[in-house]
């Protein structure tokens, strides 16, 4: 974690603001009058849940605490940084010859992948061998302009053609190599000119996977008829880590803070459908699951998450392995609740809206979408609560009208409910359960 997210993650935004500008609840934000501005009408609003603000008047911009500070203060970003680094109790260092070196080497790699990110592009929309690949993604439906936005390329089905080209820029094969874009050949395998390194994508159209700021830190690249694998990705590196990483969240994360909520998807046609179709709050997990470290940094935009996976067995258990995650990942809020004494007692609820979107059966997002955007809205409206798609999947190996499914399904679902934050939520599922049951 960086000092910038270890500062971020240890202040309160909604604190921070209300020592310069008197807030008042209003639902999840806090409202008050801007500061930047003369104004009557309060339209400065703080949202606690993604960690930012926006004035809704006259100034019309934002940010998150940093930049507050420093239009607030007149700070530069390394001033904003001191004063926020004392008040959050962390210890600012110089950063050593070895962090400096180690940030050096990062920049080359993502020089690295910029170069060969062109260069993919480039070879999809120039090249003769990439024919089928543009005809494939015409019948996939997207149209240029998606293509480009997202630098959709392709990949020669060479052993060195993308070994040539940066080693031409420059580039050696050393650092190639650790960007994870050519691999060393084993001796006894595939003879090349590449010195003993070849391409590792090859044949395949070519998706760059970017980080939040938008700079190419890997691939995944998709091979054209049949092969295995279907999708491969690039190896671990100083910049990939595919548990890490969520696809399209640099081009997603302001239609994600614009709607208060994040759609997860499966696959890099299901993203770059969505955006083509103007629906710009959808990402998806690299992996067969979300990780935590996916919805530590996702959480950062909102606390309300649906999750589109495959509507097969194999996409159910991802599902529910992802609702999990974010269960443990999510904030939770200490309530006060009055008991039937007279007393209050302070209980721990989770803070975030986790749903679970149905898809049509054998259809992807991309194809819900493409066929018919409104049905895909609707889809997103009717995402069950994530209590009303554990009775489904939890108990639907379960005989119900034994005393042990019974029991069974008691001790599955009912820590679940437990966690409910509304009172009147949990009573519901209760009902529902003991209606399940029988009991």
């Amino acid at each position: 974690m960086s000092v910038v997210d270890e500062i971020k993650d240890r202040l309160d935004i909604t604190e921070v603001i209300q020592s310069y500008v008197p807030l008042k609840k209003a639902g999840r934000s806090y409202k008050g009058l801007c500061p930047f501005h003369a104004e009557k009408t309060p339209s400065f609003v703080v949202f606690p849940h993604t960690g930012t603000w926006h004035c809704f008047g006259a100034c019309s911009t934002g940010g998150d605490v940093f930049t507050f500070i420093m239009k607030q203060e007149n700070l530069d970003f390394g001033e904003a940084l001191k004063l926020l680094a004392q008040r959050a109790g962390v210890e600012l260092e110089p950063a050593s010859p070895q962090a400096n070196e180690a940030e050096q080497r990062r920049d080359l790699l993502r020089a690295i992948n910029q170069s060969a990110a062109a260069y993919f592009h480039y070879l999809l929309s120039n090249s003769d061998e990439a024919e089928r690949a543009r005809a494939y993604l015409g019948e996939r439906g997207l149209d240029q302009e998606t293509i480009d936005r997202f630098q959709v390329g392709y990949a020669l089905d060479r052993w060195d053609a993308l070994f040539k080209y940066l080693t031409d820029k420059g580039y050696s094969p050393v650092d190639i190599a650790e960007a994870g874009l050519i691999v060393e050949r084993e001796s006894g395998g595939q003879q090349s000119s590449g010195r003993g390194y070849y391409d590792r994508f090859r044949g395949r159209i070519v998706f760059p996977i970017r980080d939040h700021q938008g700079r190419p830190i890997g691939f995944g690249g998709r091979i054209l008829g049949d092969g295995v694998p279907k999708y491969l990705n690039s190896p671990q590196s100083p910049l990939f880590d595919k548990s890490r990483v969520l696809f399209g969240l640099d081009l997603a994360k302001v239609g994600i803070r614009t709607t208060g909520e994040a759609v997860i998807v499966e696959g890099y046609m299901d993203v770059l459908m969505a955006h083509q179709y103007g629906i710009n709050n959808v990402i998806a997990q690299m992996g067969t699951a979300l990780t935590e470290a996916q919805l530590q940094r996702l959480k950062r935009y909102t606390q309300r998450f649906i999750l589109a996976l495959d509507s097969d067995a194999a996409g159910d258990q991802a599902t529910l392995r992802g609702l999990d995650v974010a269960r443990q990942v999510m904030d939770h809020e200490v309530v006060p609740v009055p008991t039937a004494q007279g007393l209050i007692r302070f209980e721990d609820r989770l803070a975030a809206d986790i749903r679970s979107l149905s898809l049509p059966p054998d259809e992807d997002p991309d194809e819900v979408i493409r066929e018919d955007p409104a049905h895909w809205a609707r889809l997103v409206v009717a995402a069950k609560p994530v209590m009303d798609y554990y009775f489904d999947a939890l108990t639907a190996d379960l005989d119900l009208a034994t005393a042990k499914g019974k029991a069974e399904a008691t001790r599955r679902l009912g820590p679940l409910i437990a966690e409910l934050g509304d009172r009147v939520q949990r009573t519901h599922y209760l009902q529902q359960l003991a209606r399940m049951i029988q009991v």
